[in-house]
């Protein structure tokens, strides 16, 4: 499949996915095609429910497949989409994933670690190179991977902090660049701007010669400051909507603002990308998408632009951050840090809404 080809149709799981986070994503978490004799341990869930159906168990380790490779997970991270799956909401995403139960027991896309193994027709990677991208089940030891959805791990990162890029950084440069069409002097809101798909939006912008305005609450004002952001608004003492300020780009990872009001802040042939958000008991049946339709729907017929965003991962823009990353220009924000037998914990933190950056999961120490 081509990484950068759009998929179409509301109940394919990547474009579900994708809409659900904020982020675009994931490869997916296939089915595992067993090694005999070789187990590993790994998150499974096998109902609905809140963290507490999720579980440590050995399972069968899968092996790379053609143009996939194996990898041995150093470490992940948590995003909206997991707990989505995990709590199969909105109901409408089951068509795809499961109406009574999951298909797929496995959770997690981000991913870091080292190659172990490497499918038939894979020329680009071998044994032993150590990258970051998504894959499908990475909360696990050992994780398949797309060739077309990995890099090379930035040399001057952590695992840890290469697991925490891949989903919410192009989620950000993907809205700015793409669909927000942000370029040098033009003046961007983010909204949300001290999380994980913020935390980049707001360097990523800064990076593109852009005018940073932050949306957040009063103990992340320091932080996005120091990610560089021009102006900060506490949105506990002050109502963006209210601003006199208009904004050439609005990138929306909250989903609190109405399209009327984002409207009303954009100039007049300005651009609003709708992320995603909303926590685990908003809108049940389906979700963020509610918004994101009337806002395509809207669009059409005005000079201003409202975007979905439907991320794709693919390596160019993997070793585009890769770059970025290497040259300080970028860095991972990383909030709290949890074992592979934590993450329930890890997934009802992110669950609160209240992370600064990204929740890392780190899988295994290097030998």
């Amino acid at each position: 499949m081509d990484p950068k080809r759009p998929v179409s149709g509301w109940l394919n799981r990547r474009t579900l996915t994708v809409t659900l986070v904020a982020i675009g994503l994931a490869g997916g978490a296939p089915s595992a095609t067993p090694v005999r004799g070789e187990r590993m341990s790994a998150i499974v869930y096998h109902e609905y429910g809140t963290a507490d159906v999720l579980r440590l168990e050995e399972i069968e380790k899968p092996e790379p497949e053609e143009g996939r490779v194996l990898i041995k997970v150093r470490a992940a991270a948590a995003n909206p989409l997991d707990w989505h799956y995990m709590r199969g909401t909105p109901y409408l995403m089951r068509i795809e994933s499961g109406l009574f139960k999951p298909k797929s027991p496995r959770l997690g896309a981000d991913i870091a670690g080292e190659i172990v193994a490497v499918g038939a027709s894979v020329t680009e990677f071998k044994p032993g190179d150590e990258v970051f991208g998504t894959g499908g089940g990475t909360f696990a030891e050992y994780a398949r991977a797309s060739v077309k959805r990995i890099a090379l791990k930035p040399a001057n990162l952590t695992f840890e902090e290469a697991a925490a890029v891949p989903v919410a950084a192009i989620t950000a440069l993907q809205g700015l660049r793409d669909k927000g069409h942000l370029g040098a002097g033009q003046k961007v809101l983010i909204n949300g701007a001290s999380g994980g798909v913020g935390t980049f939006a707001v360097q990523i912008a800064k990076a593109f010669g852009a005018e940073v305005t932050g949306v957040c609450s009063t103990r992340n004002i320091a932080l996005v400051r120091s990610l560089g952001a021009d102006r900060v608004i506490d949105y506990t003492k002050e109502d963006v909507t209210q601003s006199e300020e208009r904004y050439d780009v609005i990138l929306d990872n909250v989903g609190n603002l109405s399209l009327s009001a984002m409207k009303r802040l954009l100039t007049p042939h300005g651009r609003a990308v709708l992320i995603g958000g909303g926590g685990p008991e908003d809108g049940q049946w389906i979700g963020p998408m509610g918004r994101a339709l009337r806002a395509v729907l809207w669009s059409p017929f005005l000079d201003q632009k409202f975007e979905m965003l439907l991320a794709e991962i693919n390596n160019e823009d993997l070793n585009l951050l890769r770059e970025m990353l290497e040259s300080g220009k970028l860095k991972p924000v990383i909030d709290r840090t949890y074992a592979l037998h934590e993450v329930p914990d890890a997934i009802r933190y992110l669950e609160t809404g209240r992370a600064r950056g990204k929740v890392v999961i780190a899988a295994q120490p290097a030998d």
